[in-house]
């Protein structure tokens, strides 16, 4: 593909993702406002237990295949339909297995009321599982538009009818009925898309074939789940389901602007590069720009939300919600680091280098099991959970970018450090000017401060980006476009 070519469809895949996923966050925000004031923390405590498992099995629907798809461009058709053949095979298998698994878990969490929840959830495995395939067509052909405009119809969809449910009192079953809504829509409108062949076979042959790539793509998702998931099981068990409630919303919040930044990214990135997979030097230095156009928005976002920690939970959620907005504060300060970070996945997928990836995954688990340990025995409460993650996400940023650096593209670390200079000056700024407008407008309403403190952080971004000259970014964005 020539450096036009690139552009051109990075851009376009971008725009597209970005018009779904930030009509999303608007979607997002009002289902989750609703549902806040509807059901109660002890009700999404249940649910985020029941989620957490549910997420670990999803993990052996994928085992890797989506970006092996993705990656292996010499497929064929018969091999394509076997791989889709085994995916099902699996996700019958696993949905039986979660569905059994729910009696001890209820036992272990002493809450009958999780043994019905995960059983309806059983069913979601299916679809997830059967629509690996054809989802991962959709990113291989380079389809960004129609991506976009189908996650955005269900999740509007899936969105109106758990708020109709929530108000007809479905109670906490108002999230199951979301979620197994939304992955059945998913799987339905990918298989009219592309429409799969039912073979009598296993499906093993062709699977051998992606195996050494997809194995380590697999195993680093599962070190993730563990990452991303073990402080709720911990917080849950030891803490209480009412915490947990607390720190699931901060959590949720934390990710809404990450997941929605760096989402319409990443679904683009590992699809456009792996044209690049043979090219070390390539793939650095598209990487340094990376990192700096997404340091220069997540830093100073980052610093943002912690000085709009109490606005933004409060008139997210309500009055009720107060307790979330210290752990909320800590986990926003994690928010710029992870939108840096989010990126390198993509880079070890292109390069080949999906071990590399999951070594980095494995160390990040290491760490966070070890802040959490530690937080049970010094400081067991979700504040102590939330300065866990922090550390450990900025720990795992320095050693990502180590082993990317030194191991595949053999570059020196400090072309990536330069790139950060820019941001961390524009994010000093920020906290400058927004520590003073906090404490002035403490006793505002919240609306009003939030609003002060949006436009004050929106002049000094667009001042400091006229001044230093980063506005040239515009300028690149317009002539790949012609």
């Amino acid at each position: 593909m020539s450096e036009p070519g690139l552009k051109r469809q990075m851009l376009s895949g971008v725009f597209y993702t970005a018009v779904a996923r930030y009509s999303g966050i608007l979607i997002s925000l009002v289902v989750m406002g609703v549902l806040a004031r509807l059901l109660t923390p002890d009700d999404f405590g249940i649910v985020a237990i029941a989620t957490v498992f549910i997420n670990f099995f999803q993990i052996f629907t994928n085992i890797g295949i989506s970006a092996a798809i993705v990656q292996y461009k010499d497929l064929t058709d018969r091999q394509v339909n076997e791989i889709y053949m085994f995916t099902l095979w699996m996700g019958l298998g696993l949905s039986l297995l979660f569905c059994a698994a729910s009696w001890p878990i209820a036992a272990y969490y002493s809450d009958s009321r999780l043994l019905p929840i995960m059983q309806s959830l059983s069913i979601g495995l299916f679809f997830a599982a059967a629509g690996i395939v054809p989802n991962a067509l959709f990113s291989r052909d380079k389809r960004f538009r129609f991506i976009a405009w189908r996650t955005l119809a269900i999740q509007l969809c899936s969105g109106v009818v758990a708020i109709a449910a929530a108000l007809c009192g479905a109670g906490l079953y108002t999230l199951i009925i979301q979620q197994l809504l939304s992955g059945a829509l998913l799987y339905f409108i990918s298989l009219r898309a592309y429409p799969m062949r039912w073979l009598w076979c296993s499906g093993l042959q062709s699977i051998r074939h992606i195996w050494g790539y997809s194995l380590y793509q697999f195993l680093f998702n599962t070190v993730i789940y563990f990452t991303r998931n073990l402080d709720k099981m911990l917080i849950g068990r030891y803490i209480g389901m009412a915490p947990l409630g607390y720190y699931e919303k901060s959590y949720r919040l934390m990710m809404l602007p990450l997941q929605n930044l760096t989402h319409v990214l990443t679904p683009v990135l590992h699809p456009l590069l792996s044209d690049y997979q043979k090219s070390s030097q390539r793939l650095g230095e598209i990487n340094e720009r990376m990192v700096h156009i997404l340091a220069l928005v997540g830093l100073p976002l980052s610093l943002f939300l912690y000085f709009c920690s109490r606005e933004l939970v409060l008139l997210c959620f309500g009055p009720q919600w107060e307790a979330s907005v210290p752990a909320f504060e800590i986990l926003a300060l994690s928010c710029g680091i992870q939108i840096i970070t989010s990126s390198s996945g993509s880079f070890f997928q292109s390069h080949n280098d999906t071990r590399g990836m999951f070594l980095c995954g494995l160390f990040t688990a290491l760490i966070s099991c070890g802040g959490y340990g530690v937080c049970l025995l010094v400081c067991p409460t979700i504040e102590g959970f939330a300065w866990s993650m922090l550390v450990a996400c900025l720990l795992s940023f320095f050693q990502c970018y180590w082993q990317l650096y030194r191991h595949s593209f053999h570059r020196p670390l400090q072309l990536l450090f330069r790139q950060l200079v820019s941001p961390l000056v524009l994010t000093l700024l920020t906290g400058i000017v927004l520590f003073p407008l906090t404490l002035w407008t403490a006793a505002w309403p919240l609306l009003a401060s939030l609003v002060v403190k949006s436009i004050a952080s929106l002049l000094i971004a667009l001042v400091f980006v006229y001044l230093s000259g980063e506005w040239r970014i515009l300028k690149e964005i317009r002539s790949y476009k012609k």
